[in-house]
């Protein structure tokens, strides 16, 4: 697997093709959930695009923002796994490095996610916890959650 960080000036067409096809074969056609997937987000100042392709295929992605631009706080999101990478520990290694990432490019910020409900234990298992209550984005159950790395915020 071959992992890149990079901002949204750095991706080839080709790279930025393969994230747009992934992101809309899961989030809106496998989850059935036809939504606005280009917000405007991924090309905003010092949002970066973590990438992880195996032999010339996007097996995994998610993006890093910067405090201020979804959130408060620096935020992930768009965390997702090929159908073909899952079940083979890709997902650990992508928010394990997302997270590494993060720290690189915003030492010691916290981190929110706008978690799919069903995933909280699975975001708890990286030390993220609830911060706000079950709500419905886009016809789907989301929970907010935050890794707290600074507690003067907490």
């Amino acid at each position: 697997m071959q992992w890149q960080c990079l901002r949204f000036d750095q991706l080839s067409t080709d790279q930025l093709y393969d994230i747009m096809k992934l992101r809309v074969d899961v989030f809106v056609v496998e989850q059935n959930c036809p939504y606005p997937e280009l917000d405007g987000h991924d090309k905003a100042r010092d949002v970066h695009h973590l990438v992880a392709y195996d032999n010339g295929t996007l097996m995994a992605y998610l993006r890093l923002l910067p405090a201020g631009t979804t959130y408060d706080n620096v935020s992930i999101g768009r965390v997702i796994t090929a159908q073909a990478a899952r079940g083979k520990g890709v997902g650990n290694t992508l928010l394990t490095q997302g997270l590494a990432y993060a720290e690189q490019l915003w030492p010691g910020q916290d981190i929110d996610i706008g978690a799919q409900s069903h995933l909280q234990s699975y975001y708890g298992r990286f030390g993220f916890e609830p911060s706000s209550d079950e709500y419905l984005e886009d016809g789907i159950p989301h929970i907010d959650m935050r890794l707290t790395k600074n507690p003067a915020t907490a």
